[in-house]
């Protein structure tokens, strides 16, 4: 089972790859730095610390990390309301496009890959992936939220 998953994983890591790949205003975002604008797009505006946790780093890669998306315009900083030592992260517009037009980028290649799979097994690839999902914390794209406020 692992095999199976680690398969899956590359796959998938390769499918997040090409997706970021062609986009122009995406040139130079990682991975990685996606991979932290879909946290905040999934969990809402939050601390350095959160966050660096959300991605299983440390909070100063994790300032650093944001530091790079804030020049790109991707993410912007606030000092929090409640606590002006605490410094908030979030998606600006431009944030929210690039994680919608990827997700949709993603979301079509998943499509394609999985109309090779038997009809009758993707029900139980589909359960077997949201347990997956599940166990790792991941918040379903459904409960995305757009109004997030900092």
């Amino acid at each position: 089972m692992v095999d199976a998953v680690l398969s899956a994983s590359r796959v998938l890591v390769a499918v997040a790859a090409r997706s970021l790949a062609d986009l122009d205003d995406a040139e130079d975002v990682t991975l990685t730095q996606y991979r932290s604008l879909v946290v905040l797009a999934s969990r809402g505006p939050q601390g350095i610390a959160s966050l660096a946790e959300a991605l299983g780093v440390t909070p100063p890669t994790a300032s650093r990390l944001c530091g790079r998306l804030v020049r790109k315009g991707l993410v912007r900083r606030r000092t929090d309301r409640n606590d002006r030592r605490q410094v908030r992260v979030a998606l600006t517009e431009a944030g929210r496009r690039l994680v919608d037009v990827v997700t949709e980028r993603r979301r079509r290649e998943i499509a394609d890959l999985l109309s090779a799979v038997p009809e009758d097994a993707r029900r139980s690839v589909a359960a077997g992936l949201q347990l997956l999902a599940d166990a790792a914390g991941e918040v379903p794209e459904q409960d995305w939220s757009t109004g997030w406020a900092l």
